[in-house]
């Protein structure tokens, strides 16, 4: 008996020991598991800062869906031939977009709204061709000849459709603080490269309201934003003294940065008269849209909390106080990674 009592005395300890050395493994697989996402993402990260290129495709080519390898733009031909529209899905004062069919894949066939705005419409295009990057939405075909060009479509739409696809039942898990946090990362990488592309220094000028900033953003069906509005997009030479203003009507409001209100009181506005301005008007809209990004999502008052100082540097009256979009991301990025780590080990205390 009392053999018998020391053999499942043994067992029981060498269960125990197995079960202990199972859990040690499991803790150290999920700290190991922590430790690679994060290095691998500051590689990446790092890489972006250092303005590797990110795009898949050499330039003059594309490859969307399920292509197995990149294909070079479509032309005239065969924008006007294989291109085949479907349904309007928008139209602004520049620009319809059609939803459209190439070679069974669906695509956005683009089309002067109006002719008095070939200009503007001329200059989107030629921004997209110049700015090929991740950040930026494909571009597929182009017709200058018919005023018209191909892009990738994105099923989800705009930026301001946000909640109406986390509200959607097959997509509310991703209704997360780092899914959002994610697209903000991405808003404010999109700004720094646009503030230091391979067309110079360029500012978002169709951003005179949320809506508006909002619209100018594409929402990915893997939760990644990419930019596609690309028409107001001026560029700025603070060294050469050139400046930019955003069209030339009086700008209200509060969501537009103190620089581009009228600063002469009660005398009528003159676009002449108008002060121009840099690349920190992008700056001081950040934190608006951010918030507008992060909802009311559950652990978004700590995303907030981290985020409290440089939105406040943001939000400095002096254009030249504020932050660069470089030093926005490195705070966003740091804030992502330190919230991962300390959810890793939350989940290790468990």
């Amino acid at each position: 008996m009392a053999r018998m009592s020391g053999r499942l005395s043994g067992q029981r300890s060498r269960t125990s020991l197995s079960l202990a050395g199972l859990m040690a493994c499991l803790a150290a697989l999920l700290v190991s598991t922590g430790v690679i996402y994060l290095y691998v993402d500051s590689l990446q990260g790092a890489a972006e800062q250092a303005g590797y290129p990110q795009t898949s495709c050499r330039p003059g080519h594309f490859k969307i869906s399920n292509m197995k390898s990149c294909a070079a733009w479509l032309q005239c031909a065969q924008v006007r031939a294989d291109v085949r529209p479907l349904k309007l899905i928008g139209q602004g004062a520049v620009k319809k977009v059609y939803l459209a069919e190439w070679s069974g894949q669906k695509v956005a066939l683009c089309r002067l709204a109006s002719q008095d705005y070939l200009e503007d419409f001329l200059h989107g295009l030629g921004m997209l061709q110049a700015l090929q990057d991740t950040a930026v939405v494909q571009l597929v075909g182009l017709c200058a000849e018919d005023h018209s060009f191909v892009t990738e479509y994105h099923p989800h739409g705009s930026l301001l459709n946000l909640e109406g696809v986390f509200a959607q039942e097959q997509h509310q898990f991703h209704d997360t603080w780092q899914i959002r946090l994610r697209l903000a990362l991405d808003y404010v990488s999109i700004l720094h490269f646009l503030h230091n592309s391979p067309a110079g220094r360029r500012v978002m000028c169709d951003s005179n309201s949320l809506e508006k900033t909002l619209s100018q953003f594409l929402l990915t069906s893997d939760f990644r934003l990419v930019v596609n509005d690309l028409d107001a997009l001026p560029k700025v030479d603070v060294g050469g003294g050139l400046l930019v203003k955003c069209g030339h009507q009086e700008l209200t409001g509060d969501f537009v940065a103190p620089e581009q209100l009228w600063p002469f009181g009660n005398k009528p506005f003159s676009d002449d008269l108008m002060p121009g301005y840099d690349e920190k008007t992008d700056i001081w809209k950040v934190p608006d849209v951010t918030r507008f990004i992060m909802g009311g999502v559950r652990g978004g008052d700590l995303v907030h909390f981290h985020l409290f100082q440089v939105h406040n540097e943001c939000k400095r009256e002096e254009p030249k106080l504020r932050p660069s979009a470089l030093d926005v991301l490195r705070v966003y990025r740091s804030v992502y990674s330190i919230m991962v780590r300390d959810a890793l080990k939350s989940r290790d205390a468990l």
